[in-house]
């Protein structure tokens, strides 16, 4: 193992780095992301936030957004959060609900099956052209 030179021995080549950090650190703004086969679950621990302040919002069929607001000009929310996530692909934007609960805001976004179609070979005539070739 090479050291630079301008140092002998430097300590984060000598600490790993669960001795620097010894407790599980979880940003403020932390949103846990669970996939299931039905759908994609977002929970995010917000306490102190009420009801009315919070803001769950889709910008352009893409993007989950998660904020506080103040409900009026004259008051601040209790804390400041925003958090923005890409949607995966194939997921049921009308069905998005949240629900709020002892502080934890959890958004359940479902998948949107799509029925494949099947072809019989049965029904494929033997007379069949080809109209396009894949590059």
């Amino acid at each position: 193992m090479e050291f630079p030179a301008s140092h002998s021995l430097p300590w984060q080549y000598c600490i790993s780095s669960h001795l620097l950090f010894p407790y599980n650190f979880t940003p403020q703004n932390y949103v846990h992301w669970t996939e299931t086969p039905q759908s994609h679950i977002f929970s995010a621990d917000i306490p102190g936030v009420r009801k009315e302040e919070l803001r769950v919002e889709v910008e352009d069929s893409r993007y989950l957004i998660i904020r506080t607001e103040a409900v009026d000009e004259s008051t601040e929310p209790a804390r400041k959060f925003e958090r923005k996530f890409r949607l995966p692909g194939r997921v049921d934007l009308d069905g998005i609900s949240a629900r709020y609960e002892d502080g934890v805001l959890t958004v359940t976004v479902p998948r949107s099956i799509r029925r494949g179609f099947y072809i019989d070979p049965a029904d494929v005539s033997e007379n069949l052209e080809v109209l396009a070739k894949a590059a």
